[in-house]
């Protein structure tokens, strides 16, 4: 009983943080509600007793993903006004998508009323499992080449990133870490002797 009740109210959190992504004006404070949404489904996920989804979701999404998220936002100068021009234009192919995702919720909702399964009761376990030792062990044997692949994949993305925010702007000051190297003493201090000039 007192599951399905938090299932309903970090679900009902869940949804609203959602719309305030899409809804709210400034950037920051997308990533922000983007955060609040991961965490309720992080609550959603240790209900469902994914304990490893849950740390997971919380750990890269909230503590990696959105920090570079904002990283990005702030140095690459994106221009909000000119996005949100452009948000009329594609607002009826949004409202045609979450209509068709409105439609398959009510179809699943509707077919477990007529009393079909989709999907098979979970098993239950004895006490001392750890579904993260059981994901561990098939991510490095059964899943290695995946994973692997799936690891070339983001250090692409990383690299992609490094190299857009590395581009000119006009007037942007770099620094020459070669010059700064090979400077000489001589050539940034200039001694000068002065004679002594007399008491009064």
């Amino acid at each position: 009983m007192i599951v399905n009740v938090l299932f309903y109210i970090f679900g009902a959190m869940l949804v609203a943080s959602a719309l305030g992504v899409i809804t709210a004006r400034n950037p920051v404070h997308c990533a922000l509600y983007l955060v609040v949404a991961f965490l309720n489904s992080a609550v959603l996920w240790l209900l469902l007793g994914a304990e490893f989804l849950a740390l997971t979701l919380v750990v890269v999404y909230v503590g990696a993903v959105m920090v570079l998220w904002l990283f990005v936002v702030m140095m690459m100068d994106v221009d909000v006004e000119k996005l949100r021009q452009g948000f009329t234009r594609y607002a009826p192919l949004g409202a045609l998508v979450a209509l068709v995702v409105v439609a398959q919720i009510g179809i699943v909702v509707w077919v477990r009323k007529l009393g079909l399964t989709g999907a098979p009761a979970a098993i239950a376990r004895p006490d001392g499992y750890s579904n993260t030792a059981e994901l561990g062990h098939l991510l490095y044997t059964e899943y290695l080449y995946p994973f692997e692949v799936a690891a070339v994949i983001l250090l692409v993305a990383i690299v992609a990133a490094i190299t857009l925010t590395m581009r000119k702007r006009p007037g942007q000051k770099l620094q020459n870490v070669a010059k700064q190297v090979a400077v000489r003493a001589s050539d940034r201090i200039r001694i000068v002797k002065m004679d002594a000039e007399g008491g009064q």
